[in-house]
């Protein structure tokens, strides 16, 4: 895992590690899986006519392409919102990892700040400690540390863009259209990039592209050279360099926290753990000099191999990650069918297509793929296996539908209990978590959650129907990857002496984040707003569960919540738990070494381990 600051790296995360999307590149996420309680109010939606009957769980605009700026009055009310609303008092950031963090999230093509020719590094690393006192508002000026970086950048910006131009102006650049198209921005592999060359090769590659498309190219190469080489003055760019400043402080003092700007939120939002997550037109590409081209995941009528120059009226050239990202959301997202332009692999001429409108089937008619589950055999009867690999929102309806199709097959064998996998679950939706318990403790009390303010919220597991409930002998397999939701469905279950937890100690991640407009207006917030405990009291936070059932599982994460950088401190709760009705058979039936085979040896040995006290309670029921 990374230490929070940085971005530029590749990440494939199917959970809520952060922020869990599939994507090319991305920036790193804060380290640790990521819990999310639900949102405290939806994402806005762009302007539009039609009427409020919008079932989608997103709806997001389109990116602007411009560089995201803030003046200083917004970066301070971000901030000192951020610090109000922290779950705990935020820790002092060392001005040297803000400096590298504000660096990068400044530049997004490595043209800027992060190039090794750039001189505004050093800008950046002198001004870094008075940055971070303007942002808290401990330097009322107007905000002239991040003037003195725009100041460097002003000159440095328009060198490169004067590089650039000159090399899209020679006629005599060797390379055709073709490959100047498709070839990727930055060499795979490169670690050191100088801006002097890059800038010439964008040129070339841009007037090749240019040159082979005729007129048609011309727009696109007009726009590259407008977003990679901004004609900002000094006010422009101190405005730039405070949106990263502000972007590179929310992470450092609250790791599992993020802000982006409103044309960015998507890259905010864990959007796969939705009940429908919002559909998208790709899943991975390169950048080049005068779009995207499309890897995996192409939605028709885009194919692999495409390169993309606008989608949706907006240019793809030169947009930072997290706009392509939400181009991406918002133009797949739409009602009225919008169009691409594109090179198709083998061609020559640019095409425009039409992009389907948004599908408008209702959520409740769409469903995730089912859980997967296995029948393993155990003494007399079958123990369930239950694969759990993140918490979505509808986790609790998917897990219903599991448990129902398992009671209806197994060839007249009985089901002796069920074994919910949570090892490698990152976590994810509080909703999801809490409903998933109904199944096992319908009603009850649940997890005590902490605000700053020193209040209190429990929530309580819902009383789902009858035939959906599980009444019979229940475990949890885990891990030090286990966090998070996963920790809280572990942990409710064991604390309830309803089952026990298999595995070794997990992840430690007790806190919880809501997404939050910004009091600038300017953006959305994900921050850390509440600590929680098991319902006994017990603390998670920095702390993990220990299970009861020690099963040393191959490939154990090392990384926990305790080591991770101004992370929320541990927290005790109250004891709300409540005397639940008899439920059924608490302890799991004897196997007399009957188990197996398994497709995973230690789900065997867990299994074992589960079943080897015979008729014995796991513990005194309450």
């Amino acid at each position: 895992m990374s230490d929070g600051t940085g971005r530029k790296v590749a990440w494939i995360a199917g959970g809520a590690v952060a922020v869990g999307l599939l994507w090319f590149a991305a920036r790193a996420v804060p380290p640790g899986p990521v819990l999310v309680a639900a949102p405290s109010q939806p994402p806005p939606a762009p302007v539009s006519d039609e009427p409020d009957e919008d079932t989608r769980s997103y709806s997001f605009r389109l990116p602007s392409g411009q560089p995201t700026a803030l003046t200083c009055g917004e970066a301070r009310r971000i901030v000192e919102q951020v610090r109000a609303g922290l779950a705990y008092e935020a820790e002092a950031i060392a001005p040297r990892a803000f400096g590298e963090s504000t660096a990068d999230w400044l530049d997004p093509h490595e043209l800027w700040a992060l190039a090794t020719d750039a001189p505004t590094v050093a800008a950046i690393d002198r001004n870094a400690g008075d940055l971070i006192g303007e942002l808290e508002g401990r330097k009322l000026d107007d905000c002239d540390a991040a003037r003195a970086v725009a100041e460097a950048l002003v000159p440095w910006v328009a060198e490169l863009r004067g590089v650039f131009d000159a090399a899209r102006a020679d006629v005599t650049a060797e390379g055709t259209a073709s490959d100047a198209l498709r070839a990727t921005l930055v060499a795979p592999g490169t670690t050191h990039v100088v801006a002097r060359e890059l800038a010439a090769s964008l040129g070339r590659r841009a007037g090749a592209a240019e040159r082979g498309l005729g007129d048609a190219g011309k727009p696109y190469a007009t726009a590259a050279r407008d977003r990679f080489f901004p004609e900002l003055d000094a006010d422009g760019w101190s405005k730039v360099v405070l949106a990263a400043a502000v972007r590179a402080y929310v992470p450092l003092v609250d790791p599992h926290g993020a802000w982006a700007p409103f044309d960015e939120e998507a890259s905010v939002y864990e959007v796969e753990l939705s009940a429908r997550p919002p559909s998208r037109l790709w899943q991975s590409g390169d950048f080049t000099a005068l779009g995207f081209r499309v890897k995996e995941g192409a939605a028709a009528p885009l194919a692999k191999g495409d390169v993309l120059l606008a989608v949706a009226g907006v240019p793809v050239a030169g947009l930072p990650l997290e706009q392509l990202e939400q181009l991406g959301f918002a133009a797949a997202e739409a009602r009225a069918p919008g169009t691409a332009v594109l090179v198709r692999e083998g061609e020559a001429t640019a095409r425009t297509v039409t992009l389907a409108p948004a599908d408008d089937t209702p959520p409740q008619a769409r469903e995730h793929e089912p859980l997967p589950a296995e029948r393993i055999a155990f003494g007399d009867g079958d123990a369930l296996l239950v694969t759990i690999r993140d918490v979505r929102d509808d986790l609790g309806d998917q897990l219903a539908r599991s448990l129902r199709e398992a009671r209806g097959h197994g060839d007249g064998r009985a089901l002796a209990g069920v074994v919910l996998d949570l090892r490698g679950n990152g976590g994810g939706s509080t909703d999801g978590a809490i409903d998933a318990l109904g199944l096992f403790l319908p009603g009850v009390p649940l997890f005590p959650m902490k605000r700053r303010d020193g209040t209190v919220e429990t929530d309580r597991a819902p009383e789902p129907p009858a035939q959906d409930r599980w009444t019979g002998p229940v475990a949890t397999l885990v891990d030090g990857s286990t966090a998070s939701a996963a920790e809280m469905i572990a942990g409710a279950i064991a604390t309830y002496h309803r089952g026990p937890h298999a595995g070794s100690p997990t992840y430690g991640k007790g806190c919880a984040q809501e997404y939050i407009d910004d009091d600038a207006r300017a953006g959305v917030l994900r921050l850390t707003t509440l600590l929680y405990a098991l319902p006994d009291g017990t603390p998670v936070q920095k702390v993990g569960l220990s299970p009861l059932l020690r099963v040393p599982f191959a490939g154990t994460a090392t990384d926990r919540e305790a080591t991770l950088a101004h992370a929320a401190p541990t927290w005790r709760g109250p004891d709300v738990r409540q005397k639940i009705a008899d439920l059924g058979p608490f302890a799991w039936p004897s196997h007399s070494g009957a188990v197996g085979p398994c497709k995973d040896g230690d789900v065997c040995r867990a299994l074992r381990a589960i079943g080897a006290g015979g008729k014995r309670p796991i513990a005194a029921k309450r």
